[in-house]
């Protein structure tokens, strides 16, 4: 009886992973499409429905909550300069799972022309769909 435990316990501890490592393969999938300025990889990875949210810290002019559209998002990837460098760099991330929703907290550092611009948190919302992950929220963080 005890190796059938075991055996259960090992089965669910491999499932979870496997799941993890798909919902951390969407993450991954989707940086490299910023970074590419690719936003066909980039539609790939998020839901026709995404929502984006960015939240500004300011000590002088306060915090402050603002909305973009997907429209908007995608554009301005794509027509960011080719002579600007811009790279996000995530600094570690948690990703917690519950049936159909994920949930990745990741701390970042984003640099422009390798200077150091602000840094944060970008939180994402994953729904699973059949087998595949999308991202269906984005928000972070901004801070000097």
């Amino acid at each position: 009886m005890k190796k059938i435990i075991v055996f259960i316990v090992l089965l669910f501890g491999i499932v979870c992973n496997a799941q993890k490592n798909k919902v951390q393969e969407v993450i991954d999938n989707f940086f490299v499409a910023f970074h590419q300025q690719d936003t066909i990889k980039l539609k790939l990875v998020c839901s026709d429905q995404l929502i984006l949210q960015s939240i500004t810290e300011s000590t002088t002019k306060g915090n402050k909550l603002a909305d973009e559209s997907v429209k908007e998002f995608y554009k301005s990837i794509a027509t960011i300069p080719s002579d600007v460098k811009f790279k996000e760099k995530i600094v570690s991330s948690t990703i917690q799972i519950d049936g159909s929703m994920a949930h990745v907290w990741a701390p970042y550092e984003f640099y422009i022309n390798d200077k150091l611009s602000h840094s944060g948190v970008n939180t994402f919302t994953l729904f699973k769909e059949k087998a595949n992950w999308k991202i269906i929220y984005l928000i972070d963080t901004r801070r000097k």
